[in-house]
């Protein structure tokens, strides 16, 4: 084989691996939220594959963006921060929109963080986003999505 050909096999493979990264950052249907007078732009996360991935590999997130993962039913949910490099607080919210609790993820761990109670909805955003803006358990999370 040619250099030159060598060249375009291996220029081929870079761009393969470019898409494949950019297809494990492919970002989901956003919706608006509302937390208080806070609008929060929130990918939809409603599908099992889609849950899974969720925001992994994302090396950032906007102020007010976030992932909410809608769960069939409610459910003991649990979160954790496997191939997920941005820093996250996660608020579990029962099924009428209430936070039960807020836990902050560290990156790149496999440390479950749990729902204090079954819940419907997982709202993940920015670490101390919540606590920033004085959201606390309790509080409510409007335009939640119904079902998927």
């Amino acid at each position: 084989m040619t250099i030159p050909g060598i060249a375009s096999r291996v220029a081929a493979i870079v761009c393969l691996l470019g898409a494949a990264s950019v297809s494990a950052q492919q970002k989901f249907p956003v919706i608006p939220l509302t937390a208080g007078m806070y609008v929060i732009q929130a990918e939809v996360a409603a599908r099992d594959a889609e849950r899974q991935q969720g925001l992994m590999y994302r090396e950032k997130m906007g102020s007010n963006e976030g992932m909410v993962f809608l769960f069939e039913a409610p459910a003991g949910v649990c979160m954790w921060m496997k191939n997920t490099f941005i820093p996250l607080s996660v608020a579990f919210i029962d099924e009428d929109g209430k936070i039960v609790n807020i836990e902050d993820m560290k990156p790149q761990t496999t440390e479950s963080h749990c729902a204090k109670k079954p819940v419907r909805y997982a709202l993940e955003m920015n670490k101390g986003w919540f606590r920033e803006k004085n959201i606390k358990p309790g509080s409510v999370i409007q335009g939640l999505p119904r079902s998927h």
